[in-house]
């Protein structure tokens, strides 16, 4: 398929320890044309996006070893990549990017107890949309630095006047400091990020924020 010109905008940027999940292949765990399916995926849903109201753009502020690494959606990770798809109509190749068994992430599994259970077009990406990681460890992740947020903010930039949300819900401070100097006037409203002890709150402004009927589950 036609790989959409923000999805090449994305695939082109490159830094040092950082994985770009559409244009690099993960020698460990990637299929072999991990990088097309994983470009292929992206441009399809911003495709669909695009022809469609979006009350909101979440953000978050890295891709994850564990979840957008492996997926190339963010917030997302190999468990929730079908809720994904399903989201916006899109029909996802019956096999994943990668090979082996299915990955989970702790972020993701809450970001999509609270997103299944809210009926909005709803539109997820974050500050940076590679995965940083420490240098010579693949397999973990770091905070992206000011070189690196800047040409996030370019493409959520770019992002945001293709897609035309409504709003911007940022999850943790990183994201809302981001998604206010490239909003353009958007309301930008900033949720607690769920990990370090943060669910709870996550949920409860979630639930308040849409009020919905969303449940306020344990998950662990």
């Amino acid at each position: 398929m036609k790989i959409h010109p923000f999805v090449q905008a994305v695939s082109a940027l490159q830094f040092e320890d950082c994985f770009n999940p559409y244009s690099d292949r993960c020698a460990v765990h990637d299929r072999r044309d991990a990088p097309r399916r994983r470009a292929a995926v992206l441009s399809s849903l911003v495709d669909q996006a695009a022809k469609h109201p979006v009350d909101a753009l979440w953000i978050g502020r890295d891709l994850g070893y564990r979840g957008g690494r492996r997926t190339g959606l963010a917030l997302t990770d190999d468990i929730h990549i079908r809720n994904h798809g399903r989201r916006w109509e899109v029909d996802l190749s019956p096999d994943r990017p990668t090979l082996g068994n299915a990955v989970s992430e702790r972020t993701a599994a809450v970001i999509w107890n609270m997103l299944d259970n809210i009926d909005a077009r709803i539109f997820l990406w974050n500050v940076f949309p590679l995965h940083p990681h420490e240098p010579g460890d693949p397999f973990t992740n770091r905070q992206h630095n000011a070189r690196e947020r800047q040409a996030g903010e370019r493409i959520l930039k770019y992002l945001i006047e293709i897609l035309r949300p409504l709003r911007i819900v940022a999850i943790g401070n990183d994201a809302a400091a981001a998604a206010s100097r490239v909003s353009a006037g958007l309301p930008v409203v900033c949720v607690r990020h769920p990990s370090y002890g943060g669910q709870t709150q996550f949920q409860r402004q979630i639930s308040e924020l849409y009020a919905s009927r969303t449940r306020i589950e344990s998950l662990f």
